[in-house]
This record gives C-alpha cells, structure tokens and sequence, in this order.
C-alpha cells in the first residue's frame, strides 16, 4: 500500500476545489469538524483519521465523476479542508 504523503502527492482534483479547500484551511476547527465528518475523536490515531478521511473523499470523488445528483460540492471541499489540515498534523515518519 502507497503511504499516505505519495497518496496525496498524487491526488489529482479539480483546480477550483482544491483552491477552495486552501481557503478553507483557516477556519477549520478540529474539534468541531472532525468528529462530525468522521465520527473520530481528534485525539485519536492520525493515521487512521487521515486513511478515514481518504477513504471519503475517494468514494465522493467518484460520485462527482458519476455525475450523481447526490454530490454535494461543499461536502468535498470540507472533505480536502480537513483531509489537508489533518495531513499537515502527522509526523513526517508516519505520512
């Protein structure tokens, strides 16, 4: 299995939501966001909250691929918002 940094190395999203998500950055708030997107507490493995929230956005992305109804595009930004915040948090030997 890839590690987690060349995962997001090569993610390849639309421009537009990634800039959003970049804007996003600041006012995301761990305690608030995160058990909500992924039912984790943030004083759990963030290794495992990271592969969580990959593992969403994965599945998302192909629903906006699909082009179904049901994609919420705020829902992706918050995904990436916390997914690159979350990124930033892990040690560099567990990325």
């Amino acid at each position: 299995m890839l590690n987690i940094q060349t995962l997001m190395t090569n993610l390849r999203r639309p421009r537009l939501l990634v800039r959003a998500a970049r804007h996003g950055l600041s006012d995301y708030d761990r305690k608030r966001d995160l058990s909500r997107m992924t039912g984790q507490s943030p004083s759990g493995n963030s290794k495992s909250i990271v592969e969580n929230l990959i593992a969403q956005e994965e599945q998302l992305e192909s629903v906006r691929k699909s082009g179904d109804a049901s994609y919420r595009v705020a829902q992706h930004i918050e995904l990436l918002v916390a997914l690159m915040a979350e990124c930033r948090l892990l040690p560099r030997r567990l990325a």
